[in-house]
């Protein structure tokens, strides 16, 4: 039986939501979509910089550094190595950070700055063994082609991560070169991307342009100072890396604001978390006076996505409702009442809220 506010498919294409177009971020319509697999017209966009112009060296992949054999990989031969085809969902460090209260700086995003798909590559590790890893090798960085100026910074810089060696050698990191079944989209990495299960999304380098092993700790711009939790507004005390992704979840119906008729509604979302499966989802439909506990659906599990999630909600009583939505992983992390505040507004994972009108 279909319910009031159910249907099979949108009543209407969405568009994604634009936060800035240079450079161009925008917010996948999460709300309207229907499937485990975001098509790539509909993946988030998020870019510090200009789109990177391709040469023929964007299909070369170097691996230089503590290595006893440093490597050029083609194109063509990452393509004939053994592949690994993985599942994994993408946020953005930043994702909800309009929600912060006080509010602090940055690219407003709502709840839709997070896409997932199937990633299709080589695992970087087996790379890392055919250049042979010195005992000396510490941490891996990985160079895009993306480059630009940042606000008082005088020289032009290349986005620049590095991973620790252990989770380089996770067998699910992969360099990337398709997703859903298709090459890499140019906008979100094409020919070749960092996927890092499990951690935020700034890990998953785009446009790869080379990998280097060190043998110190990696101090590049977007590892030191951004992608940093900053609890204190006016000081760097207690501060600390922005790694694996936090328990969250989202509800994508019904709308934030909507006007329902009394009935039985259908309320559906999303939870996730980087340190393993959802285990549990619970709703308030009373401003969390009380709770109950929502059926997850089996076949979206996994460690590496977004579970989704429903729950049946007879509204018999007119006037305004505030639903929450509360999410638990296999580690037992519970989705706070309310998110950390740090001055960059990353991991925002507080229970979430929609209010909903009854008439």
């Amino acid at each position: 039986m279909k319910h009031k506010n159910e249907t099979s498919t949108p009543p209407v294409s969405p568009y994604l939501i634009t936060r800035t177009l240079m450079p161009e971020n925008q917010e996948t319509p999460l709300n309207f979509l229907l499937n485990d697999n975001t098509p790539p017209s509909y993946f988030y966009r998020r870019n510090h910089f200009p789109y990177p112009k391709l040469t023929k060296q964007s299909f070369f992949l170097p691996i230089t550094g503590e290595v006893y054999k440093p490597r050029i990989f083609s194109f063509q031969q990452l393509l004939s190595f053994p592949s690994r085809t993985v599942k994994v969902l993408l946020e953005c460090a930043g994702n909800k950070r309009q929600l912060f209260i006080p509010k602090v700086f940055g690219e407003q995003w709502g709840a839709g700055a997070m896409s997932q798909g199937d990633w299709k590559g080589v695992p970087l590790k087996d790379l890392l063994q055919y250049a042979g890893l010195k005992y000396t090798a510490k941490e891996i960085v990985f160079e895009g082609y993306d480059w630009g100026l940042m606000p008082g910074i005088s020289t032009p810089l290349y986005y620049a991560r590095s991973l620790p060696i252990e989770k380089a050698l996770h067998p699910d990191t992969i360099i990337a070169y398709e997703f859903n079944g298709k090459p890499i989209p140019f906008k979100h990495g094409y020919p070749l991307r960092l996927i890092v299960p499990q951690w935020y999304a700034m890990a998953s380098v785009k446009w790869i342009k080379r990998i280097k092993v060190i043998d110190h700790t990696f101090k590049g711009q977007f590892q030191t100072e951004d992608y940093v939790y900053y609890p204190n507004e006016d000081s760097d005390e207690g501060k600390k890396p922005v790694t694996i992704i936090h328990v969250n979840s989202m509800i994508q119906q019904p709308l934030n604001l909507s006007i329902l008729n009394q009935g039985i509604h259908k309320i559906k979302g999303m939870a996730w978390s980087g340190y393993g499966e959802i285990t549990r989802v619970d709703v308030s439909t009373d401003h969390g006076q009380s709770w109950t506990e929502a059926t997850l659906n089996a076949s979206s599990r996994s460690p590496y996505t977004w579970t989704n999630w429903t729950i049946d909600w007879q509204a018999e009583t007119k006037g305004e409702f505030t639903i929450m939505s509360r999410a638990t992983d296999s580690c037992g992390y519970v989705q706070p009442i309310a998110s950390q505040w740090n001055r960059k507004g990353y991991g925002y994972h507080a229970i979430d809220k929609v209010n909903v009108k009854i008439q």
